[in-house]
């Protein structure tokens, strides 16, 4: 306990932690894991359609599959199936690139009473613009980082 407290929140913290609730978290681990791995599977599914229909190779399927797993995510958000995924996966749903299109569907759902422009076109990339911007710049920091490296070592 803290020196700061009183005895009456002592007491209160005393009773507040026999009361809480234990958490499942190897529970839960599986099940972000099951569902990631679920999503994952899915994707390398897609991957593999997009290299046998259309003639892709490996590292030209990468693109096609993260926008057809964005747009399902975006489809499923849309019908209110995905907040059931992530309700019980919890971040094996967020974490893929599926958690990304949510996202960025949520915020354009909940102001789609505001109008097409201001509501849906002004907040569509609330959330996900963090990510992008986040993203881009890590990048370029790998990339300058691998740039110095390179010049040093291999040059």
């Amino acid at each position: 306990m803290s020196k700061d407290q009183t005895a009456k929140q002592e007491t209160y913290q005393k009773l507040q932690s026999k009361h809480e609730l234990k958490r499942p978290v190897f529970k839960n681990c599986v099940k972000a894991f099951l569902v990631g791995g679920t999503f994952c599977l899915i994707g390398q599914a897609i991957t593999y359609f997009y290299i046998y229909y259309f003639d892709f190779t490996e590292q030209t399927a990468g693109n096609p599959t993260v926008a057809t797993m964005v747009f399902l995510s975006l489809l499923l958000t849309g019908f209110g199936v995905y907040d059931h995924i992530g309700q019980f996966a919890g971040a094996g749903s967020a974490v893929p690139v599926t958690g990304f299109g949510n996202s960025v569907i949520s915020a354009a759902i909940e102001h789609r009473t505001e109008g097409l422009v201001l509501g849906v076109g002004g907040n569509i990339f609330k959330l996900a613009g963090s990510v992008i911007l986040f993203g881009v710049f890590s990048a370029f920091v790998v990339a300058l980082i691998k740039t110095i490296y390179l010049n040093i070592v291999g040059g």
